[in-house]
């Protein structure tokens, strides 16, 4: 599948997870549900509810069937990237202002909360609608539950990195990411195998490995736009991980890899709150310049690949080829 061919399915996928979840983000005080929407209606590639959607059809089930558990997971997406842009103080997302920023930080609070809520009463009272057995909502909703425990530990991880005076390593990069992104990922291909009709525990194990490394190597990539992306393209500032201290596998090879003056302008600006917007875009000019680029889609290729490994031997569905489209799509993409 071409590139322009799978981003017209993402963005066909994502248009139907925003008008559904729209209908049902409605309640009083309005000004809460406008703000728990307003992540939704800036857009996004849905990559996550994309994977609940093919996962699902790959076994026979219809994107009918698998919108309770898509629009759920995006749902929980949406309400860790309020709380994640509070506890980093950040402005702006998608290039809109911050929930918090535009709502104030107790409303982004609750909106995060019903975002949280109404996901698992989607997958309780939907899931029952489009026809899921008692049997599958139940564990859908058991292992959502798990994944957003693994999304907060992984937070929370991420947090300690950043204070820790020592540079972590690799692994430990790797284990945060794996619960703070990957988790969802995971999740996200196993309720769509729970969402189809006939659910076997192998198909369930083999798509969750497959959304596992998909969503480490889409983390790998995130983190490295994150510094060498154009804001204008990626609506985020520029330099925000360095400034913040995080541990990212781009910072850690950039600090490395850097030597002399160039390790200077990074360190000026890392872990430092009052670092200039000039010193920060200086600090991210440098570490684009020493080329780091190449090893970090080189990490996340090879987790790419095992990923499409753990689904090789089914059959060569529209589905199988669509989630194959979305991995390598993740891999290339610059925003």
């Amino acid at each position: 599948m071409k590139t322009s061919s799978i981003r017209d399915e993402l963005e066909s996928n994502a248009c139907d997870i925003k008008e559904f979840i729209l209908s049902i983000l409605e309640g009083e005080p309005k000004q809460l549900y406008q703000a728990s929407a307003h992540y939704i209606i800036s857009g996004g590639k849905r990559l996550r509810p994309f994977m609940v959607v093919k996962s699902c059809e790959m076994f026979g089930g219809s994107s009918k069937r698998a919108l309770p558990a898509a629009a759920a997971v995006e749902m929980v997406h949406n309400f860790s990237l309020v709380h994640d842009d509070i506890m980093d103080n950040d402005d702006m997302r998608h290039s809109v202002p911050t929930v918090h920023k535009y709502y104030g930080t107790p409303l982004a609070i609750l909106a995060g909360d019903i975002l949280f809520s109404k996901a698992f009463q989607l997958l309780a009272v939907n899931g029952r609608e489009v026809g899921l057995a008692e049997k599958a909502i139940s564990e859908m909703v058991t292992k959502l539950s798990t994944a957003c425990i693994y999304v907060c530990e992984g937070q929370a991880a991420d947090v300690n990195m950043a204070s820790n005076r020592i540079l972590s390593h690799e692994s430990q990069y790797i284990n945060m990411i794996g619960k703070k992104t990957a988790a969802l990922f995971e999740v996200s291909c196993a309720l769509g195998v729970l969402s189809s009709k006939d659910p076997s525990v192998q198909d369930v194990e083999n798509l969750s490995s497959f959304g596992r490394n998909v969503g480490i190597a889409f983390q790998l990539i995130d983190d490295l736009i994150g510094i060498t992306g154009d804001p204008k393209i990626t609506g985020k500032a520029v330099g925000n991980d360095i400034r913040e201290g995080k541990n990212t596998y781009p910072i850690l090879l950039a600090l490395n890899y850097a030597k002399g003056e160039n390790k200077d302008k990074i360190l000026k600006v890392f872990r430092s709150k009052d670092a200039s917007s000039i010193d920060l875009e200086e600090a991210a000019k440098t570490i684009s310049a020493i080329g780091i680029d190449q090893h970090v889609r080189d990490a996340a290729k090879a987790h790419i690949y095992r990923a499409i490994k753990s689904i090789e031997n089914y059959d060569d569905s529209d589905a199988k080829k669509a989630l194959e489209s979305s991995a390598n799509f993740i891999v290339e993409r610059s925003m």
